[in-house]
């Protein structure tokens, strides 16, 4: 599948900046030197049969990408070990002036309660009739540190030593905007990623993925990373959440950003359990297309001294040629349809490349029309501060890498359209 041609309107939504060199390595941020590439078609079989339907999407072709995904980029991650169990220590305080109900759950994540452990942290709207939507965080720091509520558990956090401490009443990461939400009658989670696995190059024997390691065994060039062990452990607390009566298992969304932005999409493509996607500033590896040199690049991304760790080791095979790669952004959000899945950007976060997210959105487009979904319905990329939201959502803000604060906004508007019901 030929890339589309881009026109000059797209490309004037995010000027030229100069090239930098980071870790030895030439980084581009012009346009014109993005170079030409093609695209895998994600509506073809590895034989090279076409995909006409919806059965063939998901009985053959879906397979195929997840395991192109798992062999080549995020790695292999096992199923949930017998006997995952959840404590809940807060079953429904009132909290934000009494319109929220705030919920606390442990969930002990290897069956074992001497083991990894995820505090989860809920809030739903008090005046709920039954069963609400939710949108499930996951963040950078402990969840005491996200909301103003002094009624929630001190978390533990994991520093830039590689020890773990008592997290801080605030956080450089910002807050959580719980009561918008709980207000439109969307409830609110969100777990620290640090809970199940750190995030540093030695960090493996901390976290859940050494609980599946035998002794002296070493990770294989295919065994799941550390986005992929993020991912398993919202998956876990998906399972929490299909035990709760006060939410819809059905009409839970995600949100994560930058590293967390690439752990939500590959949760929402691995776990169909999910009903929706919001992913903020993913770039490499994420929503922006490897092809496309330009910012971050599979070369920068897994270097040892950089963010290896967080990929299968396959994933640094394919730095200095990502077109040898099987798979590209554009198959990861594939893998979402037909779900909603909104991707939001910044128009100077170059590092993340905008262009290449937009450029994804468009060439998944075919996979959620065989769906009965509508993509993004455009080429042109749109200006900053101007949402689309169709099945396939983007927006992109006025300024740098990650969530900023009218940007929650949008998320809201986004999932009141696809997941609200009368």
């Amino acid at each position: 599948m030929s890339l589309f041609a881009l026109t000059g309107a797209v490309l004037a939504q995010v000027p030229d900046w100069p090239d930098e060199e980071r870790e030895g390595v030439v980084v581009n941020y012009t346009e014109a030197k993005v170079g030409r590439f093609t695209l895998p078609d994600p509506l073809r079989l590895n034989d090279g049969r076409p995909v006409t339907d919806a059965e063939t999407w998901f009985a053959q072709r879906r397979p195929e990408i997840l395991r192109l995904f798992e062999t080549h980029q995020f790695g292999k991650a096992p199923a949930a070990p017998d006997g995952i169990t959840f404590d809940v220590t807060d079953a429904g305080t009132p909290a934000f002036d009494g319109k929220a109900l705030r919920r606390q759950v442990t969930v002990y994540l290897s069956g074992s309660k001497n083991g990894p452990a995820m505090d989860l942290l809920i809030y739903l709207p008090a005046a709920a009739r039954g069963p609400v939507p939710l949108l499930l965080h996951v963040g950078f720091t402990a969840n005491n540190t996200l909301v103003r509520d002094p009624g929630v558990k001190r978390g533990a956090i994991w520093n830039r030593d590689g020890v773990r401490e008592p997290a801080p009443d605030s956080s450089r990461f910002g807050q959580l905007r719980v009561l918008p939400f709980v207000e439109a009658g969307i409830g609110v989670a969100t777990v620290y990623y640090g809970d199940i696995e750190p995030d540093f190059a030695a960090g493996l024997p901390h976290g859940i993925r050494q609980t599946f390691l035998r002794p002296g065994e070493q990770l294989a060039p295919d065994a799941w990373g550390a986005i992929a062990a993020w991912a398993w452990g919202l998956s876990r607390a998906m399972d929490y959440v299909e035990t709760d009566a006060g939410i819809d298992a059905e009409r839970v969304a995600l949100i994560g950003v930058s590293r967390l932005g690439k752990t939500v999409l590959w949760t929402a493509a691995q776990d169909p359990r999910f009903a929706a996607v919001i992913a903020s500033c993913s770039g490499e590896g994420g929503a922006a297309l490897s092809r496309r040199n330009y910012g971050e690049t599979i070369k920068l991304i897994t270097l040892p001294q950089r963010f290896g760790y967080q990929f299968a080791g396959n994933y640094a095979r394919y730095g200095d040629d990502p077109g040898q790669s099987p798979v590209d952004a554009h198959m990861l959000v594939s893998l979402v349809a037909p779900r909603p899945v909104l991707l939001q950007t910044g128009t100077t976060d170059k590092w993340s490349d905008p262009v290449g997210e937009f450029e994804a959105a468009v060439a998944a487009e075919p996979v959620f029309e065989l769906l009965g979904e509508k993509g993004l319905g455009t080429t042109t990329m749109p200006p900053a501060q101007t949402p689309i939201f169709h099945t396939i959502g983007y927006y992109m803000h006025e300024g740098g890498h990650g969530t900023q604060p009218d940007d929650w906004d949008q998320y809201l508007a986004f999932l009141q359209q696809h997941l609200l019901r009368d």
